[in-house]
């Protein structure tokens, strides 16, 4: 949804601006029927099929996915915050942003604060070259092989020894606890958290430093030590070296996720400047969300002892919510007692690489690891194949890429896919009121859209939310939930007939990061058929089939009602009506 910003000025500035202007500024675009035509963007092709209707005002590629708004282009290509592509939208249509957006008065200004931390970050890095004690920072840099360019493009730096060097320096007690630099015990008694330790600075996309990770120069523990949450800074979703990789290439290829901060540096040393680290925590979901997209393909570089496998298998099933079509996620296992920095380090870039082009893929990584210690031959290891297998499927969103892998799961276990997809999405345990009361959405199954009168209903309003002044009768329809769909249909409705200047993009747009966002880009995007003459029968005939199956419900349910004996007599009203 639209966020602290009201839902009407996003939707009045998605009704100012063309789409087709500010994605051309940006990609080549020519002319193919009403819609624009070009190289997407946001993954390599070489045939375009990257489509932008000015009509609809939405994007959207049938290669990779990627779909959105004028917003969510400016977002994922010029890598803006939500409210900085509002703002930069709102500038070239004119209009002035909303000086106090909705619930934005408690949200105090954080400028304060990554200024606090970029002054940490100057401090530290100044301390590596010019504090008394900092030999032992610099030997062991240069023991790990790297050099002053390096060091200075991470702005590593080097917090000394003592309690109280950067609480000295900064000396604001109150803003360095909300930045974690400083720590409080019991009786008040306030010193720096981070002391004699290597100092990486973690930045966002923007490059403001958000939160440290600190190595420490002896033997003590932690090994690393992480800035806790703060107001900018949170575990799950940043991620060391990105910045820094946005700044070598914007669209890399690909980006290799390793364990630790000087993995990061000393790939970036040795010519391989597109890895990241996560902070000391298993890979998140949203983690996984921000590498695809800012590249396709994502590899996890990890240890192959133990803990390795370990932390794969989490980043595996993180991840899986973000797999969808166009997008690839690989596994490298290294050598027992091996890391990136050493095997880099002894072997060269071309190696490495080498090992990289070797990753095996997500879906190859999961059926291995599934398929240990069951016996495949016998049907009882193939159905605990099965059990293990459905809750990972389940994660996975509808999208042909979830088809071609149940397909994998359904060819091993010697089952029909349809059969599997029921099992995995529980309609063959359930009844058909628990399987309707679950399918809520209008969501089609990978790869193609079933027709039905709510499917087509909604897609045609996608296409002209206009149709919507022909229903005489939502108020009937709302709280009703007989048809899967049909909230979100009677939701659709309203919005268009309260709201009659709405455009397709800015519809799609109200629901952008929700449960309904998938399904609504599906049937945005499907290709029902009807022409554009006839548009408004087709929706009209699609809402009296959606009336008469609400009537074939109610009828049966009376109709059970009647059997056993319980029918009120307005209910026996109501039959009598219906029979007719």
């Amino acid at each position: 949804m639209a966020g602290r910003i009201p839902d009407t000025f996003i939707d009045e500035l998605l009704a100012r601006v063309d789409i087709a202007d500010i994605v051309g500024e940006r990609v080549q675009l020519r002319r193919s029927g009403s819609n624009h035509l070009g190289l997407c963007p946001f993954h390599g092709e070489k045939t375009p099929s990257f489509t932008v209707s000015a009509d609809k005002q939405f994007y959207h590629c049938f290669g990779c996915g990627a779909h959105g708004s004028a917003i969510r282009f400016l977002m994922e290509y010029d890598r803006l915050e939500f409210r900085e592509a509002v703002a930069q939208l709102a500038q070239m249509a004119g209009m002035e942003m909303p000086e106090q957006s909705r619930g934005e008065a408690s949200q105090p200004s954080q400028k304060p604060l990554y200024d606090l931390l970029d002054r940490a970050s100057r401090q530290y890095q100044q301390w590596l070259r010019q504090h008394p004690q900092r030999q032992r920072a610099i030997d062991y840099l240069r023991s790990r092989g790297l050099n002053g360019e390096i060091a200075q493009r991470f702005g590593i730096g080097f917090a000394p020894p003592g309690w109280d060097n950067l609480l000295r320096e900064l000396a604001n007690t109150d803003p360095l606890k909300q930045a974690g630099l400083v720590v409080e015990r019991d009786g008040g008694r306030v010193y720096d958290r981070f002391r004699d330790r290597i100092m990486f600075p973690i930045r966002d996309r923007r490059g403001r430093t958000i939160g440290f990770g600190g190595r420490v120069l002896d033997d003590g523990e932690p090994k690393y030590l992480n800035s806790p949450e703060t107001p900018v800074f949170h575990k799950g979703e940043a991620l060391y070296g990105l910045y820094e990789v946005l700044q070598t290439d914007r669209h890399p290829g690909d980006i290799v996720v390793v364990e630790g901060y000087m993995d990061v540096v000393a790939l970036a040393q040795h010519g391989l400047p597109r890895a990241v680290a996560t902070l000391g925590t298993a890979t998140s979901t949203r983690q996984v969300e921000r590498l695809l997209k800012t590249t396709g393909d994502v590899i996890f570089c990890f240890d192959g002892d133990e803990a390795g496998r370990r932390a794969a298998w989490r980043a595996l099933e993180n991840a899986l919510p973000a797999m969808r079509q166009g997008r690839q996620i690989r596994f490298l296992f290294l050598p027992d007692g091996e890391d990136p920095d050493s095997l880099v380090r002894e072997n060269g870039r071309e190696a490495f690489e080498a090992q990289l082009q070797d990753a095996a893929p997500l879906s190859d990584y999961l059926i291995e690891r599934l398929q240990q210690h069951t016996d495949m031959q016998s049907m009882d290891g193939r159905a605990r194949f099965v059990e293990k297998a459905r809750p990972l499927l389940q994660r996975l969103p509808p999208d042909v890429y979830r088809h071609m892998l149940m397909e994998r799961v359904a060819g091993l276990a010697r089952l029909d896919t349809d059969y599997l997809e029921g099992v995995v999405d529980g309609r063959e345990q359930l009844g058909r009121g628990q399987r309707d009361s679950e399918a809520r959405q209008p969501a089609p199954d990978a790869g193609s859209v079933r027709r039905t009168p709510v499917r087509l209903a909604v897609a045609l309003l996608l296409q002209r939310p206009a149709l919507a002044r022909q229903v005489e009768d939502v108020a009937t329809l709302r709280g009703l939930d007989d048809l899967p769909g049909l909230p979100l249909l009677v939701q659709l409705l309203e919005l268009s007939i309260n709201e009659p200047q709405i455009t397709p993009g800015a519809i799609l747009e109200r629901f952008r990061d929700t449960e309904h966002e998938s399904a609504l880009w599906k049937l945005a995007t499907w290709d029902h058929l009807v022409p554009e003459s006839g548009l408004e029968a087709e929706f009209a005939d699609a809402m009296n089939r959606v009336r008469r199956l609400l009537s074939d419900r109610r009828l049966e349910h009376l109709n059970d009602r009647l059997q056993a004996g319980e029918l009120t007599a307005e209910e026996w009203t109501e039959w009598t009506r219906l029979k007719k």
